[in-house]
């Protein structure tokens, strides 16, 4: 039976993506974006689709839009929350206005959408949301230690929020993308500190450097990855966590790894080791 999911962030990069794969698999998409021109322009006409314009830090507006969807399509069986930015740069070049921007969308903007629609999903007892996170939401490195913070606040936000509407027949599968060869480090998406900080000259030039060439030349593939998104989002039983990518499961490999010693370390100092 065919599905309705409501994608926010798709009309570039991964969210398009995961549109389009859904629209081919046969199912009706509710896709949004801040302007639903771009989604349509980006997808092209198909009854299947429902383009709509949503800011998602607008609390209001995901509310009143999710309401939109549902009456169009009937329910909503699928969230797929993917609408996001990074902020990028050594954190003390960063203002604490771009911080809160960071939260705003990554994390405040992902639970007004995912509020929104639970609302719906927990009237008929049933739903999958699926957030895509990254797999540095599981890891920082230097130059991306507010975006990663803002990963692992949602990460921890949707592991409890999963654990509590589980018996209501909701289910969740949080995506931990590695690079993927998208848009998302342009200027759209990401942003550097803005505050000069000569300590971290050097470093931050190699930084943007890195990022400049990484552009369109990352590893992973974001048309398979929503392909298997899509597959995985249509089964009866979604993994409730999916690293994708051979970089991201090599950094998540390490990082289990590394915290695997440093807790052994932990018992043996407290054992007196």
């Amino acid at each position: 039976m065919a599905r309705n999911w409501l994608i926010t962030g798709a009309s570039r990069g991964l969210g398009l993506e995961i549109a389009r794969a859904a629209l081919a698999a046969g199912e009706t998409v509710v896709a949004t974006a801040r302007s639903a021109n771009d989604v349509t322009e980006a997808l092209g006409p198909n009854s299947r689709l429902h383009a709509l314009a949503l800011d998602i830090t607008d609390e209001d507006a995901a509310v009143a839009v999710v309401q939109e969807a549902a009456d169009r399509v009937g329910t909503i069986d699928v969230l797929v929350n993917n609408a996001g930015q990074a902020q990028l740069g050594w954190f003390e070049t960063i203002s604490s206005a771009q911080v809160r921007r960071q939260f705003e969308v990554n994390v405040f903007g992902t639970m007004n959408v995912t509020r929104a629609v639970v609302l719906h999903m927990r009237a008929r007892q049933s739903g999958l949301l699926i957030t895509i996170s990254s797999v540095n939401g599981l890891l920082a490195n230097p130059g991306g230690s507010i975006y990663a913070s803002s990963k692992f606040a949602v990460e921890g936000w949707i592991e409890g929020f999963a654990q509590e509407l589980a018996p209501l027949n909701i289910t969740s599968m949080v995506v931990e993308p590695g690079m993927l060869r998208t848009d998302f480090l342009d200027d759209k998406s990401a942003e550097h500190g803005d505050i000069d900080v000569p300590d971290y000259a050097e470093a931050t030039r190699q930084f943007r450097s890195f990022i400049a060439a990484a552009n369109h030349n990352q590893p992973g593939d974001p048309v398979m990855l929503a392909e298997q998104i899509v597959s995985l989002g249509m089964s009866n039983e979604p993994p409730a966590r999916f690293v994708f990518g051979d970089d991201a499961q090599e950094w998540a490999t390490d990082k289990v790894g590394r915290l695997k010693m440093e807790i052994e370390e932990s018992v043996n100092i407290a054992n007196g080791n």
